[in-house]
């Protein structure tokens, strides 16, 4: 078919409604232009509101048909309109995003095609890292924050062993321990197993020398990976990825070196950002545009090997931080990557090409086709036929309603899709503000040696009170029941002994406030 004009009288009834399905009164993101027999129809945009970006998304596709440069697209778009973002970056290559483009023959041709007016721009952009693994300001977290949800699903635990640790955690929350690093959870952990220890915790259980030993293992494994790094203060606060600079949002990326060997620990580090956010930012309700837009690439790894109360945990997370004015997108190959329970809440769909070349991938292709709107594409044929770029878009319009599904040639992204000479990222992270918040680790005091402490002081009560024991003894002759034993002083454990001293309960007093969990178990001192 040849286009004559751009004018709606040209345009089929098809295209028509599209074009009517898509065009918004509200401030809106342009994600592309609708494609029809083949040919890009610069007169019927494809938009988003930003007042919707907080219902959250999902951006789908094999590997290789431009997902990526999708999310590179809607967060410099964001970021443009003055919305902060923060996103993952898997593969390395999205740390272009703070350059402007480059242009070339094939680009132009493109974003002609598309009527783009593309220029060449980058945007304000944080470069992070997981406990400095990586080129970036580190990002760290301390263990009691973390909580027990989190660090269970890392660790790989069943539900009883997730239990007992969560009692773990209960117990330094109630004696206002401060588990900093992993040395802290480890020598709490040894506490309650010791006879002294035993005391503490029995009745609301105790716990199993043998599941203890497994969690042992595990924290020792999680150690050899290099996870160490990632606990420990200066903590991370989430408040900063609010920022912006002039009208524009900054990007936050964070890097993820050899992804491949610590999925688990990746995945669920971005959890907890995401759960700090919710825990901190007050309800604002629905708002012209949300103050972050939160990318979660590679979004299978979060949801493998999860338990269902770890599932039902990001579930009504996603369903509640939408009221804090943050959005969430997630990326991954296929929809059924995603559980039901957090597709259902999911308002924006940008589907690109699916292949079918296997059983699997065809019920995939399936599954995927039943979650769009009825349309008048045969979906099956056209998600195995997009273009590299192209993909099949439905989002929610200003009103909450499900818009026309329509197959869209995205934007070409205006800042360089590429990563940034090493040299350069490195010079910049090395004059952010924010490598001098967060740059240099600090080690305090914490449960290890408030632990080390309290027993050494236990110790010296106990061997003082022998001495008289002894002294009375022998003044007195053998009486049976005169002596106050080091047992006796071990009754009610090493802490409950201590707490006679005056400097101990000061100490007990002053470690922190009140902790309050939240959904996940995460929590801050307050």
């Amino acid at each position: 078919m040849i286009w004559k004009s751009l004018g709606m009288t040209d345009l089929s009834s098809a295209a028509q409604t599209i074009q009517q399905g898509y065009t918004f009164k509200t401030p809106s993101v342009q994600l592309g232009v609708l494609v029809e027999n083949g040919t890009p129809l610069p007169s019927v945009p494809i938009n988003l509101s930003l007042s919707m970006f907080n219902r959250h998304g999902l951006v789908a596709g094999a590997t290789g048909t431009g997902k990526t440069r999708t999310l590179q697209l809607m967060a410099e778009q964001l970021s443009r309109a003055g919305v902060a973002v923060f996103a993952a970056d898997i593969k390395g290559d999205l740390s272009g995003i703070a350059l402007p483009g480059t242009p070339s023959e094939k680009l132009m041709a493109r974003v002609q095609a598309m009527g783009q007016n593309w220029q060449p721009a980058g945007c304000p952009t944080e470069f992070y890292t997981l406990g400095g693994q990586g080129t970036g300001v580190p990002i760290r977290a301390t263990v009691t924050s973390f909580g027990p949800i989190l660090l269970s699903k890392v660790l790989g635990l069943n539900d009883v062993q997730e239990s007992s640790l969560g009692l773990v955690f209960h117990y330094a929350d109630t004696k206002q321990l401060d588990l900093i690093d992993l040395a802290d959870l480890k020598s709490v952990m040894m506490y309650l197993t010791s006879d002294e220890g035993k005391v503490e915790l029995k009745e609301i259980g105790g716990l199993s020398s043998a599941t203890v030993g497994v969690i042992l293992r595990e924290l020792v494994t999680l150690e050899a990976q290099g996870a160490e790094s990632f606990f420990g203060e200066p903590e991370f606060q989430t408040s900063d990825l609010l920022r912006t600079v002039g009208d524009q949002g900054v990007i936050s990326l964070l890097e993820l070196p050899n992804l491949q060997d610590r999925p688990q620990i990746f995945s669920t580090f971005l959890m907890w950002l995401l759960a700090d956010l919710f825990h901190d930012l007050p309800e604002v309700g629905d708002i012209d545009k949300p103050k972050l837009v939160f990318f979660f690439d590679e979004a299978h790894l979060l949801f493998n090997g999860a338990s269902k109360a770890f599932l039902d945990s990001i579930a009504q997370t996603v369903r509640l931080i939408r009221s804090k004015g943050v959005g969430v997108f997630f990326v991954t190959q296929v929809p059924s990557d995603v559980p039901d329970n957090v597709l259902a809440q999911l308002g924006s769909r940008v589907q690109h090409q699916l292949r079918a070349h296997t059983p699997n991938d065809a019920k995939a292709l399936k599954q995927a086709v039943n979650t769009y709107p009825t349309s008048q594409y045969d979906l099956v044929h056209v998600l195995q036929n997009l273009g590299i770029g192209e993909a099949i878009v439905t989002v929610l319009n200003p009103n909450g309603a499900p818009t026309p599904v329509a197959w869209t040639r995205m934007l070409a992204p205006q800042a360089l899709m590429a990563p940034m000479d090493p040299q350069m990222m490195q010079g910049g992270v090395a004059q952010s503000t924010m490598m001098g918040k967060y740059g240099t680790a600090i080690n305090r005091d914490s449960a290890a040696e408030q632990l080390q402490r309290v027993e050494a002081e236990n110790q010296q009560v106990a061997a003082q009170e022998a001495q008289e024991a002894a002294a009375q003894k022998e003044a007195a002759h053998p009486r049976s029941g005169g002596a106050t034993t080091a047992a006796a002083v071990g009754v009610g454990g090493i802490i409950a002994g201590a707490l006679s001293n005056s400097v101990v309960r000061s100490m007990m007093r002053t470690a922190g406030n009140e902790i309050v969990r939240s959904i996940f178990g995460t929590a801050r001192r307050r």
